[in-house]
């Protein structure tokens, strides 16, 4: 889908080490991205914390140790014992730590969706703040060669005033052009300047290293928009995944929820000795259990609270599910647009308003057009530059949407589902 760059702007850059936003260029980047940016390395931290969870969970709970004393008249102490000593132990019954460890592993699960699902994010916000820099590189370098321009014509403007050939205005036009030029060139170069202040941003970078500038690619090819693609985008979208693993998260916390309804038993063994000689004198063996049964009504409101949940879960999969079906129709609406408009300006309007404007000029030199149509032809031919650039980073910034919501690893992988087809 990346062609080579256009011949202008290769000639625009020829003597600078210029870099073309290509897949193998945007992959390096991401390479430091997945190794510096702070919310990739979070996003990781916590699904550390979640493999942790599931190793904590334990199958027996910590055993009770009791010891005490008894307070009583000689004879009693003597024969029952004064001394008490004992254990319990919680007994690993009905499932219950195993409904505990299918919850942490459903929460790593989720965490592993989200950490995906971050990265994407990320991954698509460094791909259009490279796109972004080209844009404004373009902007810099179209402001210069308009300023070159405006001084040439400056120069001739008023070498035509002092012999009468031009008028006062015309002179002062060209003079207040080359000022206001001037003046935005310093902006676009600060813009620029922020641009690159945004991706070093992302990739931790200090925030003004600096960069080569980044040559915009051509225009990409149509995207093609069909049952195929949605499908794909459903069953590959990243918050799809964490959505669909929040759905199986709850569903087993209802489970886990079922289980605490069920008894806890606990084993236990008390012995006692005599303090004054200190001989055994009696021991005891218990079995205990709680009674769930008497609050069997609130662990009915928990279930029904932990199934609404799953409810919950499951219709906020189902809204993102029509409204990825919307997004991808608008994307690939935006996507067309964009790239109609880019050729339009590339194959017509551009070609066209260069001729016109050399047209122009040659005619104003030789006294056969008015200024006025140099100046008009100027406007065109700089809104024709600027757009078509605009309109191909456009393009470029929706298919980095759609990357994400398509869940694929670059632009590149586009051709592999057939959603852009290769250019030849």
């Amino acid at each position: 889908m990346f062609a080579q760059a256009t011949p202008d702007l290769v000639h625009a850059h020829a003597s600078t080490n210029a870099i073309e936003l290509t897949p193998v260029f945007l992959n390096q980047l991401v390479k430091e991205l997945e190794a510096k940016n702070p919310a990739i390395l979070a996003s990781l931290a916590r699904t550390n914390a979640a493999a942790a969870s599931v190793r904590a969970v334990r199958s027996w709970e910590d055993p009770i140790a009791r010891v005490g004393g008894i307070g009583a008249r000689e004879e009693l102490r003597a024969s029952d014992g004064d001394l008490l000593y004992g254990v319990e132990q919680k007994l690993p019954l009905f499932g219950k730590p195993a409904a505990a460890r299918r919850v942490a592993l459903a929460g790593l699960a989720t965490e592993r969706a989200s950490s995906e699902y971050q990265f994407q994010i990320v991954r698509r916000d460094l791909a259009k703040a490279a796109f972004r820099i080209g844009l404004a590189d373009e902007v810099v370098l179209l402001g210069a060669q308009d300023l070159n321009w405006l001084e040439a014509v400056t120069q001739s403007v008023e070498r035509k005033f002092g012999t009468g050939q031009a008028t006062l205005v015309e002179a002062l036009q060209m003079q207040n052009e080359r000022s206001r030029r001037a003046t935005q060139l310093q902006t676009d170069r600060q813009n620029l300047d922020h641009e690159r202040v945004a991706l070093n941003r992302l990739l931790n970078r200090d925030l003004h290293s600096p960069w080569p500038p980044f040559l915009l690619p051509p225009v990409a090819g149509p995207v093609i928009y069909d049952e195929r693609l949605v499908q794909f985008a459903l069953e590959n979208e990243p918050k799809l995944k964490v959505l669909r693993r929040q759905v199986q998260q709850a569903e087993t916390v209802v489970d886990s929820t079922r289980h605490r309804r069920l008894p806890d038993m606990t084993v236990g063994f008390e012995g006692r000795n005599y303090s004054g000689d200190g001989s055994f004198r009696q021991g005891m063996v218990a079995l205990s259990v709680n009674l769930p049964w008497v609050n069997a009504a609130k662990y009915r409101d928990e279930v029904k609270r932990d199934e609404a949940n799953v409810k919950a879960a499951e219709y906020d999969l189902r809204d993102y599910e029509l409204s990825v079906r919307e997004d991808l129709h608008h994307l690939t609406v935006k996507i067309d647009a964009a790239r109609r408009e880019a050729l339009l300006y590339r194959d017509e309007i551009i070609p066209r308003t260069e001729s016109g404007l050399e047209s122009a000029r040659s005619g104003w030199e030789a006294n056969r057009t008015t200024f006025r149509d140099v100046m008009e032809a100027r406007r065109m031919w700089l809104e024709g530059r600027s757009r078509y650039a605009r309109a191909v980073t456009e393009q470029y910034e929706m298919l980095s949407e759609l990357v994400l919501c398509c869940g694929l690893g670059n632009l590149e992988a586009l051709q592999m589902i057939d959603a852009l087809p290769k250019q030849k």
